[in-house]
């Protein structure tokens, strides 16, 4: 499995916690957006899960201007397809105000899509980071060791891991350390393995065999996971065969003949309609083909 390149410069020291970013400029139009944001109670932790260094204010200031940039340009595109229609342009004054309501609630839905997506990063290295630790911990390496040891080449785990070795460094107690992570990290799993380390410190249990008894439920609930995909994953290709390859190729043929004896001859697809049914076979595939992908399960099991 290709690793990517560590986090820490040296093999040994954690990497300092970055300074905060520059002042940034006030935003406009602060009150009306802080009142928006209350609208929005869930947005700030979104935010972090997602790994996005923005307050909720500023999101929604960003997130407002992005959607009236794609409202404006969304109104411009019906505007010239209305006008070549020769239809009423000025309809698409009308859509405006709901492509800007749309396109709002879209770029809003941006942090909680990237939350997930990095949940799914963290879900496909976790177990194997799990199994390094509990290795270490079994040779009699300290819990800061072997959190340090797997705080490079696991991808996003080792993103997180070492952000709680950054706290610890700089004095925050590994348990707070770990409850504030677990509070922060968009993955289920993540948040299991974390608490449980959590709780094995604080009751003083043997933190081995805490860590092996979740690991292995996590292993199992993969596997699970990916049996289910596999499941899934027939009567998909079914309705793709049926929908996406037999009833277009079947029904253009048999739309065809039939147009040839009701118009005698006189009546037959244009080269528009054609090429109008082939992009709209381009989308159904590609949708399929996106569904397919974002259903699968990203980790390896052990």
């Amino acid at each position: 499995m290709k690793k990517e390149q560590p986090i820490a410069p040296h093999p040994f020291v954690a990497v300092p916690m970055r300074e905060a970013a520059a002042a940034k400029s006030p935003v406009p139009f602060k009150n009306f957006f802080s009142a928006l944001a209350l609208r929005f109670p869930d947005l700030k932790n979104k935010l972090v899960q997602a790994g996005m260094n923005e307050q909720p204010v500023e999101y929604i200031a960003s997130a407002s201007v992005l959607a009236l940039a794609l409202c404006i340009f969304l109104s411009a595109l019906t505007y010239f397809l209305l006008s070549t229609l020769n239809a009423n342009a000025l309809f698409s004054l009308v859509l405006a105000p709901i492509y800007l309501v749309l396109m709002f609630f879209y770029v809003m839905a941006f942090p909680s899509v990237r939350a997930k997506q990095r949940a799914r990063l963290i879900d496909q290295e976790l177990v194997f980071a799990g199994r390094h630790m509990q290795i270490s911990i079994k040779a009699g390496v300290p819990l800061f060791n072997a959190l340090l040891g797997i705080s490079r080449e696991y991808g996003e785990v080792s993103v997180e891991f070492n952000k709680i070795v950054e706290k610890v460094t700089l004095g925050v107690s590994v348990n707070v350390a770990l409850a504030e992570a677990a509070a922060q990290n968009p993955s289920t799993y993540f948040r299991r393995l974390v608490l449980q380390l959590s709780s094995s410190i604080t009751s003083g249990s043997d933190i081995e065999k805490g860590l092996d008894a979740v690991l292995d439920q996590i292993s199992k609930e993969q596997t699970i996971a990916l049996k289910s995909y596999g499941q899934k994953l027939n009567p998909l290709v079914m309705f793709f065969m049926i929908f996406g390859v037999i009833m277009p190729s079947l029904g253009v043929a048999f739309l065809i003949i039939l147009l040839s004896f009701i118009g005698g001859g006189q009546v037959s697809i244009s080269a528009t309609a054609l090429a109008g049914i082939l992009a709209l076979l381009a989308i159904m595939q590609f949708l399929f083909l996106g569904a397919v992908e974002n259903s699968r399960p990203k980790f390896d099991i052990l």
